[in-house]
């Protein structure tokens, strides 16, 4: 990544006729062990009313953080550590005066971004998005029981999926796909700083679409 960019999206919709729960996921399919070795995680969630107007609005930016987290009933509860990373590059998490955290990164392996778990005991390990103004990144992808002295890799492929569904709380980790259909699929980084789309709901059919507001 030569330089740090921010996109800003604005998901608004009035009237749906339904109470509707829009639901944001880096989960593309063509990322290579996707619910094996790492499960992705539930981005950012937002109610919209069954009348008036809502809006849902998320920043994506392209710098990286690994973390050490905690996992309860599938959900991320609590970071312990974190530290910003880039591609090519790899950290070690250590425990260091009886404190875990995360090495300065260092040269990696091409293409991907490294953590390594030398502490000791088995840990939990998150890649998320680290927008300027957090104290700790918003996990992606989670990878569990990583065991002493073993790595994750991660090469995320920033497609960012849109869905319609309430069976998911934000940082909830996914161990199988939403069955519930994609209404709208985007690279981030391909946008303009700031975009504006509507969501709409057909009262016929109930089905729901995303589409760019001009």
């Amino acid at each position: 990544m030569a330089q740090t960019l921010t996109r800003t999206m604005s998901f608004q919709a009035k009237d749906l006729g339904k109470e509707s729960t829009l639901l944001l996921i880096f989960n593309s399919q063509k990322m290579e062990g996707i619910y094996k070795t790492f499960c992705p995680v539930v981005w950012r969630t937002d109610h919209f009313p069954k009348t008036g107007a809502h809006i849902m609005k998320v920043t994506y930016t392209n710098q990286f953080a690994f973390s050490n987290v905690k996992v309860s009933k599938r959900k991320i509860t609590d970071a312990e550590t974190c530290m910003k990373i880039k591609t090519n590059e790899r950290t070690n998490l250590i425990k260091e005066d009886d404190a875990i955290k995360f090495s300065d990164p260092q040269k990696g392996s091409d293409d991907v971004m490294e953590a390594w778990n030398k502490t000791g005991v088995v840990q939990n390990i998150a890649l998320g998005i680290m927008n300027s103004e957090d104290l700790f990144p918003a996990p992606v992808l989670l990878f569990e029981d990583v065991g002493d002295g073993d790595n994750v890799t991660a090469e995320l492929i920033p497609m960012l999926r849109a869905y319609v569904t309430s069976n998911y709380k934000e940082t909830t980790a996914l161990s199988s796909a939403i069955e519930t259909p994609v209404i709208w699929e985007r690279d981030p980084a391909a946008l303009v700083e700031k975009t504006s789309w509507n969501l709409t709901r057909d009262t016929v059919t109930g089905h729901y679409k995303i589409t760019e507001a001009l």
